[in-house]
């Protein structure tokens, strides 16, 4: 009897809630296995998904939104042994499937926290309110690769952005196996997308799409790539979130700055009663 060969693994792009090839059809191996190489065309493509999912995402309310982002964290918890034997540490999962739970509980605060009550002059309320931004465009650091790329899609996700992601070319496997997690949990298609491949190669493309409302390149570590991405922003005025000036912790507390990076603010005057 000859001896088995093992099927070899080939990981696709995780596009509109689906798992397309690239349009490319090329690939690289990693870990014995076979990852997308994503293309111009697929970060189009990314963009489209990202930005039809904006209006039913939005405007669900920040506790379906919660209850979603827990709903992540229950079945990534339910594949840990799987992001283990990928060559993640235990204590990275349990750290990113804790972060999943932080930031759903933020998901009804955050307006109580960043809203405001205005002071003004005169028989008027003046509120302030903040909403998402749209359409963010993700660079995602390479390492701690899990726990990183958790750390930069919840925070954006839980306000009601939708988000492009250009994975960390040496370490995509925590990536991809993170969007069948995805896939499988109450996420709107279109809210998350996973591009893997090189980032310096699908980067400028994603930074100077218009249909893009904010960029941030958290994962850049060439400042140089990283000014030519910003300058590439400008061109329909993005938000642009810079990389860290040095290393970042990403097991510190993380507050609620990525969070509020993304979010825009109405301000809403209402006359008062008599």
């Amino acid at each position: 009897m000859s001896e088995r060969v093992a099927v070899r693994k080939t990981y696709k792009l995780f596009i509109g809630g689906k798992f397309p090839r690239s349009e490319s059809g090329r690939s690289y191996p990693v870990q014995n296995s076979n990852v997308a190489l994503a293309s111009r065309k697929d970060v189009r493509d990314a963009v489209l998904a990202a930005r039809a999912a904006v209006k039913g995402w939005s405007g669900a309310t920040a506790y379906n939104r919660g209850q979603i982002l827990y709903r992540v964290a229950e079945m990534l918890e339910g594949r840990r042994d799987q992001f283990v034997g990928l060559g993640a540490p235990a204590a990275e999962v349990d750290e990113a499937i804790d972060r999943w739970v932080w930031y759903a509980g933020w998901a009804d605060k955050l307006t109580q926290v960043y809203g405001n009550a205005n002071p003004v002059a005169g028989p008027y309320f003046n509120l302030s309110a903040p909403e998402p931004t749209g359409v963010v465009g993700v660079v995602a650091p390479a390492e701690p690769a899990l726990l990183a790329l958790v750390s930069v899609v919840a925070p954006a996700i839980v306000t009601g952005n939708t988000v492009v992601v250009l994975v960390a070319e040496a370490s995509p496997l925590p990536a991809v196996t993170l969007a069948e997690v995805l896939a499988t949990s109450d996420l709107p298609g279109g809210v998350v997308n996973l591009l893997t491949g090189r980032p310096t190669e699908t980067a400028p493309w994603l930074a100077g799409h218009m249909d893009v409302n904010a960029l941030d390149l958290t994962g850049v570590a060439d400042p140089e790539l990283a000014a030519e991405l910003e300058r590439a922003a400008a061109g329909n005025l993005k938000r642009v979130l810079r990389p860290a000036a040095g290393p970042v912790d990403w097991s510190a507390d993380p507050g609620i700055g990525r969070m509020t990076a993304f979010l825009e603010t109405k301000t809403v005057w209402h006359p008062k009663g008599v």
